[in-house]
């Protein structure tokens, strides 16, 4: 438990509703308690890190100035929003986050009120905040939205299509670009804030709007009036973009300026039509290791963040574990691959770390290309470099896919395209929850034609199947789970495997296991103990046929084991064999159920969901 006694003021806000009635130096206080708050909480806990402590004074001067929750905030992305969960009411509960039944790691509908949308994944808040703002208009309401987007999901396309929509049908919107690009810091200053502050002023809004209506009787002396304001507008703020848009774009300010901040959106809140706040904030705020090295600190671990030191202990929360990751393994193989193959191209969409691609883009950076979080565009620039000779792997988690599906299918397999998707984080991932899992990839990529589509039951096997995929003329997806493997031995040579062929693991009796990818490790413990037959499936498309009709005539039950969805998964793939050979046999199905997994240890939670050794053993006595 933290002791509140030691932040005598926070302790006292229980909702933003006592925020409103304090004093600015009271506000001030508020702020730094909060900051100092959050870092021994997340020290106790775990969680995003660094873009936390950036928006600190952000989220103290939204809920002063606005009437939340009637007034609709929508963050984005929402892993910045721990303050905004401290401030309303969900102080004491903040060192459960990302835990089971503990706080959601973004703002969630069902968790509260002021969690006005739910987010995960980025560049979603302006769509979600103007359709609030037509919602509110057609109610006749008065109540605001706020958009407040940053951390790189601007570079989503997404994000212009709201603006543009935005701007033509001039809604009642407040979007806050909070932006913590460091390349950019030195906007922020007297002369920037000083001309930010008169942008946002009602006496300049005020004479803006009276000239708009004496120069439209002019009209060659109002479009003079037009073009010599956008342009010295652009001079000095980079507005011109958004004012393009029909935005009426204000700053840069200095994001951490807490008063400033407070009055400048006292200024803006009601006034009529689109409006751009642009603010610049650093990430890990506050917090001198974080803001030397906002990346390693984008996260921390429960138990390793020293409050004055930073990161300690000679088992750092971010040493590598004594086992390679699946993640490792890929980028191994991508540079190894990549001195053998000149025509390889890599592409991510913002996962350089988690996709560890970090060596790749060292050693070969004019054959990387990080597109930002664009995955519809990651997936379209790698089909156009396959049409013209090039290999492109994409690097991509499986939730992240998702928002790339119609690409998937008209872009690359519908031309029938050698794209190499190597889908990592597929499975349960654990603390970032429902949004996070990589759950329904299996479904929704095994209907798709031309595709071949497999997952390693070890790390070795990955390294093999991703040297397969790239040598194959054909759209390839090579799914991998998050974390370490059983820690087989990685070779170094390649061996192509044969495309759609099953492996038997241990041979056994009456009871045959059809595990696939990340499953083949704990089918292989249940099959110990019930003597059962285990099959590496290797291939979800396409499927060993031939050995599942096998399969079913020997043994007087079949079990499928999947970490993905059972609905449309691997089980009904192979229900579906057995239908079109007429072939009568029990089969069990074992995967995950039909309702979102929230967030948790992985290890936890697929033991509850039965998906260990343990549990595929109960399940198959069960059955018996």
């Amino acid at each position: 438990m933290i002791d509140l006694t030691l932040y005598p003021h926070l302790s006292k806000i229980n909702n933003p509703a006592d925020l409103r009635d304090l004093s600015e130096p009271e506000l001030l206080v508020i702020a730094d308690e909060l900051r100092q708050y959050m870092i021994v909480a997340l020290n106790e806990c775990g969680g995003h890190f660094a873009g936390n402590l950036g928006t600190v004074e952000l989220a103290v001067a939204l809920h002063h100035v606005f009437n939340t929750p009637e007034d609709r905030l929508v963050w984005d992305v929402g892993h910045q929003a721990y303050p905004h969960k401290i401030l309303t009411g969900r102080r004491d509960r903040i060192t459960t986050i990302r835990q089971k039944d503990g706080l959601a790691p973004f703002p969630k509908r069902d968790e509260s009120p002021y969690d006005t949308f739910g987010v995960g994944h980025s560049s979603t808040s302006i769509s979600a905040a103007l359709g609030m703002a037509i919602a509110a208009q057609q109610q006749g309401s008065d109540r605001k939205a706020v958009a407040i987007i940053g951390d790189g999901a601007m570079s989503a396309g997404m994000v212009f299509e709201a603006l543009n929509h935005a701007g033509a049908i001039k809604a009642n919107l407040l979007v806050i670009l909070n932006d913590n690009d460091m390349s950019i810091s030195d906007n922020v200053g007297a002369l920037s804030n000083y001309f930010a502050s008169i942008l946002a002023s009602k006496l300049y809004t005020g004479f803006r709007k009276g000239s708009k209506k004496i120069l439209a009787r002019v009209p060659p002396m109002w479009e003079f009036a037009r073009r010599t304001e956008e342009h010295l507008k652009g001079m000095i703020a980079p507005g011109t973009l958004f004012e393009e848009l029909g935005f009426n774009y204000l700053g840069p300010f200095d994001g951490h300026d807490l008063l400033h901040l407070i009055h400048t959106l006292k200024n803006i809140r009601d006034l009529p039509g689109p409006q751009l706040l642009h603010i610049i904030t650093q990430k890990g705020q506050g917090y001198a290791p974080a803001e030397a090295d906002p990346i390693a600190y984008h996260a921390v671990k429960a138990g390793y963040l020293d409050k004055d030191k930073g990161i300690v202990s000679a088992t750092s929360a971010i040493k590598k574990p004594s086992k390679p990751t699946y993640s490792n393994v890929f980028g191994e193989w991508l540079c190894d691959m990549a001195a053998i193959e000149p025509r390889l191209v890599a592409v991510t969409p913002a996962m350089r770390e988690g996709s560890d691609l970090i060596k790749f883009s060292q050693a070969y950076p004019t054959r990387y290309f990080d597109v930002a979080i664009a995955e519809q565009h990651a997936v379209t620039v790698a089909a156009g470099m396959a049409c013209d000779g090039l290999k492109p792997v994409v690097a991509i988690y499986s939730t992240f896919l998702q928002r790339a599906y119609d690409q998937l299918i008209h872009d690359v397999v519908l031309q029938k395209l050698p794209v190499l998707l190597a889908l990592d984080r597929s499975g349960v991932v654990g603390g970032d929850g429902s949004t996070h899992n990589g759950v329904y990839d299996i479904a929704y990529a095994r209907c798709l034609p031309h595709i071949v589509f497999m997952a390693p039951a070890d790390e070795n096997e990955l390294r093999q199947m991703l040297y397969t995929g790239i040598s194959l003329n054909a759209p390839v997806i090579v799914r991998y789970p998050r974390g370490s493997g059983p820690g087989v031995m990685v070779e170094k040579a390649f061996t192509q495997l044969a495309i759609g062929k099953a492996e038997i693991r241990r041979q056994g009796k009456e009871i045959a296991i059809l595990a696939w990818g990340s499953m083949v490790t704990p089918s292989l413990q249940a099959g110990e103990e019930l003597n059962a037959t285990v099959v590496n499936m290797r291939f979800i498309k396409p499927l060993d046929e031939a050995l599942i009709k096998q399969l079913a005539q020997q043994y007087k039950l079949l079990v499928t084991v999947e970490e993905g969805v059972m609905t449309g998964g691997v089980g009904s793939a192979v229900s579906e064999v057995l239908a079109k050979e007429n072939v009568m046999c029990p089969i069990l199905h074992l995967g995950l159920p039909d309702y979102p997994i929230e967030h948790g240890d992985p290890d936890a939670l697929l033991a509850e969901l039965g998906l260990n050794a343990a549990g595929i053993v109960k399940s198959i006595k069960d059955k018996l």
